[in-house]
């Protein structure tokens, strides 16, 4: 089991539009897994809880002792930090099924700017122009 860091951003191209997520996961050796996926037709910020949820996933299944996240999204790490209740519909399951793998792991969010979250970002953008799965 390792630490591993995890960087993820979500995005759609009108709101909501075609949409992708990218996620970038380090290990503790440096080594990077770059995800970049279409999502289809979704808004922002259901693109950003799937780019979450596609990181839990992942270190769920490499049985990671621990996932720190940083993410650009103010709603996504406020409402995972319960400083920001879920009363979105198209939002509650998801933010669900996040805190429910969550707690598989020790888990830590924090919110960092844009310019810090440029290869998740990059990616989703090009999961988007590309369409790539």
């Amino acid at each position: 089991m390792s630490d591993l860091v995890a960087y993820v951003d979500g995005g759609s191209h009108g709101n909501p539009g075609p949409a992708g997520i990218g996620v970038v996961i380090v290990t503790p050796a440096g080594e990077r897994t770059r995800i970049s996926k279409w999502i289809g037709r979704q808004d922002n910020n259901v693109a950003e809880y799937v780019a979450l949820l596609e990181a839990l996933q992942h270190a769920v299944a490499m049985k990671a002792r621990s996932l720190r996240v940083y993410s650009d999204s103010q709603i996504v790490v406020k409402q995972m930090l319960g400083e920001y209740a879920c009363r979105s519909p198209r939002l509650h399951s998801l933010n669900w099924t996040c805190r429910k793998l969550a707690r598989a792991v020790d888990f830590s969010i924090e919110h960092i700017c844009r310019e810090n979250n440029r290869e998740a970002n990059e990616l989703a953008y090009d999961a988007v122009r590309l369409r790539t799965s």
